[in-house]
Formats: structure tokens, C-alpha cells, sequence
């Protein structure tokens, strides 16, 4: 059975009527339901991007801490390094000590060479020896002059070996100074790292949070919205403002103005009253008249009255064609214009003739069994 119920109860359980608003109520509870699905997964990925944070920012804090080790030990390096840098240049020192020795005793042992050669001029005898030995002498000088530009060109290289070292210690202490500044660096942005990934602890679980009352309110609206598809049972009472258009199966406990069905029923129960004007023609301005019908239409048509009933008593009914007229009874009549008088051969009924009267009747004339004629004392009933 289809169902028609809107506003006035007119409109056909089959046609399109106007379901704006209901369709939008269904749109927006579909709406409600998509909207909650997206704040779940939106929380699901803040609480994801909380929790990498935190890894990051633990991360962070690690690299900082190696980088602080890491200057620690390259001031150390450094400080080694300015340490052999020092010792480098006391050897270098030491070397050039060495080498002016070393000169010095190639200019002596030159001295004594001039010595030798000036005594071998006066000692003839002694000329070869002396000679001997002051080639010996030049020799031996010549190789101490040899050992001694080794010893200085050795010491020149240990001074610019130091000075490299030096310079190397300066770098290697510029370097840690930098790594000390890039640690400080560092250890600052694993700290304002940290504060962020506890700040982004903080919004992820406030966005969980909300994320939470959203999935509880998407929740709440779900379970109080209307689904576009499936079955869904609905408690409560439901208000519609506009039309609804289809079908509806049930019973309803109210109908505001009427029921529309397409259903025949001979004597339908759920019908307690139903106005005359809509069964019956318009009754306005008909009043007296009777309800007749041409066969397809009813309609309300004028009563023949009959004349006035009074003083009239015991008077039959005629017309002439066009006028009703009551007309008094002959109830003495002994003649008719017929010729003869008829009577009914079989007497059927019980019949009392009046007191006073007589009768008579034309025979033969059957009573039928159970029947009594009754003839009044002093009355005859004659059959011819």
C-alpha cells in the first residue's frame, strides 16, 4: 500500500513533488558522516607526525651530544698538536746550536791547518807529515764544513717544519674553536628542537583530542542521520517540513487531513467517520430534497409532496396528470360501470365480516386449511 502524507493532505502518492530540503537533510548527514571520517584520519596523522617529531628532535639531541665529543677531542688534537709544534722548534733551536758549533770548529781547525802549513815551511823534515796532516786537516774541515751546512740546512728545515706546525697547531685550534661553536650550535638546535617536538607532542595530542570529539560527535551525528542506502531502523518522532515523495510501509498513528490509498476496501476499519460532502453531492441549499441518480451521477432533486394531510382522514391519493389531491373513499358503492364484480375464488387469510353486515360471494370458494371466515351473529354470508 502507498501512502501519501504532506501538508493539506492533497498530492499524489506517485508524483514528484518538491524534496529539496528533505534530499539536503540527507546530504548534510552525509556530509556529517565524511567530515568525521576525515577528522579521524587527520588525528591519526597528527598523532604520525607527533611521534616522528619526538624521534627526530631524540635524534637531534644524539647528534649534538657527537658533536660536542667530537670538539672536545679536536681541541685536544689541538692542544697535542701546539705542544709538538713547541718541541719542534726547541729541536730547531738546538740544530742551529749545533750547527754554529760546528762552524766554529771548521774555523779553528782552519786556524790550525794555516798553523801546520806555516810550521812545515820552517820544518823541511816535518814538511810531508805536516803537509800529511794539513791535507788531512783541510779534508777533515772541508767535512765539517759539509756536516755543518747539512746541520743548518736540517735546522732551517725543522724551524719552517715548526712553523708549519705551528701554523697547523693554529688551524687545528681555529678548527676546534669552530666545532666548539658548531657543537654550541648544534646542542641550541637540539634544544629548540626538542621544545618543537614537545610543542608538536602537545598539538598532536590536542589535535588527537579534537580528533577524538569529532570522531564522538561524527559518531553521534551518524547515529542521528538518515542513511542514503540500507536498511536503518529510526526511534523517536521525525518532523518533515517538505513533501516526501515514495513509498511508505507501515502503519501510521495519525494522519493530518485525510488518507490517500490505492487500495479498495468494502468496509474499511480504520475509517470512523467520513464527512457527507465527500461521499455525497453538496448539500448547501437542498434542503427537503431526496438523493437520486441518473445511473452515473448523484444528484439532490425536489420531493413530489404530498397535499395537506388534514382533515382528510380515510381519503385515498390521485392526481389528475399534474396536481395530487386527496379524494374521499366511496364506500358505498353497489354499482360499476365494468358490468360485473369480481372476487378471488381462494380465500387465503382470516376474514372477520363487521357486525351488522352481510356478505356474499361467487362459488365455488375454497378456504384453505388454517383459515377462518368469521360471520358476526345477525350477519349471513351468501355463496352464489
Amino acid at each position: 500500500m502507498t501512502i501519501y502524507r504532506g501538508p493539506g493532505g492533497t498530492g499524489s502518492a506517485t508524483s514528484d513533488s518538491d524534496t529539496t530540503e528533505f534530499q539536503e537533510f540527507l546530504v548534510q548527514s552525509q556530509a556529517a558522516r565524511d567530515a568525521a571520517l576525515a577528522a579521524q584520519a587527520a588525528a591519526e596523522l597528527a598523532e604520525t607526525n607527533a611521534e616522528t617529531a619526538e624521534t627526530n628532535a631524540e635524534t637531534a639531541e644524539t647528534n649534538a651530544e657527537t658533536a660536542a665529543t667530537n670538539a672536545a677531542s679536536s681541541a685536544s688534537a689541538a692542544a697535542s698538536s701546539a705542544s709538538s709544534a713547541s718541541t719542534s722548534a726547541t729541536n730547531a733551536a738546538s740544530s742551529a746550536s749545533a750547527a754554529s758549533t760546528s762552524a766554529s770548529n771548521a774555523s779553528s781547525s782552519a786556524s790550525a791547518a794555516a798553523a801546520s802549513a806555516s810550521a812545515a815551511l820552517t820544518s823541511e823534515n816535518n814538511a810531508e807529515t805536516a803537509e800529511t796532516n794539513a791535507a788531512a786537516s783541510a779534508s777533515a774541515a772541508a767535512s765539517s764544513a759539509s756536516t755543518a751546512t747539512t746541520q743548518a740546512s736540517n735546522a732551517a728545515a725543522s724551524a719552517s717544519a715548526a712553523l708549519a706546525s705551528e701554523t697547523a697547531s693554529a688551524s687545528s685550534a681555529s678548527s676546534a674553536s669552530s666545532s666548539a661553536s658548531a657543537a654550541s650550535i648544534s646542542a641550541s638546535n637540539a634544544a629548540t628542537s626538542a621544545s618543537n617536538a614537545a610543542s608538536s607532542a602537545t598539538s598532536a595530542a590536542n589535535s588527537a583530542s579534537a580528533a577524538a570529539a569529532s570522531a564522538t560527535e561524527a559518531a553521534n551525528t551518524l547515529a542521528s542521520t538518515v542513511k542514503l542506502t540500507g536498511d536503518q531502523t529510526i526511534a523517536g518522532v521525525k518532523t518533515f517540513t517538505s513533501t516526501i515523495s515514495g513509498s511508505i510501509d507501515g502503519n501510521a498513528a495519525t494522519v493530518t487531513n485525510g488518507v490517500v490509498t490505492t487500495g479498495s476496501y468494502s468496509n474499511p476499519t480504520w475509517i470512523t467517520s467520513l464527512d457527507d460532502g465527500k461521499v455525497l453531492p453538496s448539500m448547501t441549499g437542498n434542503s427537503g430534497k431526496y438523493l437520486t441518480t441518473d445511473g452515473t451521477n448523484s444528484t439532490w432533486a425536489t420531493v413530489d409532496a404530498l397535499p395537506d394531510q388534514t382533515g382528510n382522514a380515510g381519503e385515498y391519493l390521485t392526481t389528475n396528470g399534474t396536481v395530487a389531491s386527496w379524494t374521499p373513499l366511496n364506500t358505498d358503492a353497489n354499482t360499476t360501470t365494468k358490468g360485473l364484480y369480481e372476487n378471488n375464488s381462494i380465500i387465503s387469510a382470516n376474514y372477520s365480516i363487521t357486525a351488522g353486515n352481510n356478505a356474499m360471494s361467487s362459488g365455488p370458494i375454497t378456504v384453505n386449511s388454517g383459515v377462518t371466515v368469521t360471520v358476526p351473529s345477525g350477519s349471513r354470508w351468501v355463496v352464489l
